[in-house]
């Protein structure tokens, strides 16, 4: 197995600095560095874009996005005892990496990066899918990032590239695909891990539309799709009450039928539902 870089192996790395991890923080460190790099590269050509970088732990995903020619990584670290390990790379990498130690769904990164911007993230399970609707429902639109590449638990990864009609059709699906191409480009299991989760993982890349594919706001598209699918056994006249008084006309103009449930509403549907709750 070649190396990618002339820093010490990442389960090295982690004796080193005692980086057990930590349930608390969703963590679940990957230890091959050949596969941090091929993950790497599903982000595509890096060499004239910052990247951004949330939950790099010991730094195996970081040293992949650098080693494949990154131009710049700002990479995110909540947790206190990876800043050691981090430093050591961004040594080995002069200028080419900052860490920020904090809160990724408090800090705005905006000002440490230059477009073009790229998102490529392991995600901590505990905050994966927030900070995802996030990146996907800015109010203005083409977003900061270029793409996304990003590591879920493979059931995530399924909903975001779920169709109409399937179990795993739901709010990401709809969030994810009216603004960009999603799709499932790596499947790890769990024992690429330290510790092995129980479950399989995925890495998904999506690429930002210059436009959304329907007119629609964010926030009520948002708001819409998520009390549609809370409830999604209920018909959508039902699950749907507390969003509008007239519920049912709403349905009516949007071209969707009263009685009909969340999961046979196509994307489409739904954005036209929203222009119609707009309309308040």
């Amino acid at each position: 197995m070649a190396a990618i870089d002339t820093l010490p192996p990442l389960r090295e790395v982690i004796d080193t600095h005692g980086l057990l991890a930590k349930k608390s923080l969703g963590q679940n460190f990957l230890l091959d560095l050949n596969l941090t790099a091929k993950i790497a590269r599903q982000a595509g050509d890096l060499s004239a874009c910052d990247v951004l970088e949330v939950g790099p732990g010991p730094g195996g995903l970081t040293r992949g996005l650098l080693a494949e020619g990154a131009r710049r990584v700002l990479a995110i670290e909540k947790d206190e005892r990876c800043m050691p390990a981090l430093a050591e790379i961004s040594e080995a990498y002069p200028g080419q990496l900052e860490v920020i130690n904090g809160d990724a769904l408090e800090v705005n990164p905006l000002g440490h990066l230059s477009k073009p911007i790229r998102v490529a993230a392991n995600l901590p399970y505990n905050v994966g899918t927030e900070l995802l609707v996030r990146w996907l429902t800015p109010k203005e639109w083409p977003p900061f990032w270029e793409s996304l590449t990003l590591m879920f638990q493979r059931e995530v990864a399924e909903r975001i590239v779920a169709k109409p009609g399937s179990k795993a059709y739901g709010r990401l699906a709809i969030l994810s695909q009216w603004r960009a191409d999603a799709r499932i480009v790596l499947h790890l299991p769990p024992e690429a891990f330290s510790p092995p989760p129980k479950v399989h993982s995925a890495v998904v890349h999506l690429d930002a539309l210059t436009e959304p594919r329907f007119e629609a706001d964010a926030g009520t598209l948002s708001r819409v799709v998520a009390t549609a699918f809370n409830q999604r056994r209920k018909m959508l006249r039902s699950s749907l009450k507390s969003v509008s008084p007239d519920i049912e006309d709403r349905l009516v103009a949007a071209g969707i039928k009263p009685t009909d449930r969340a999961e046979v509403v196509s994307l489409e549907a739904f954005c036209a539902l929203a222009r119609e709750v707009a309309k308040g």
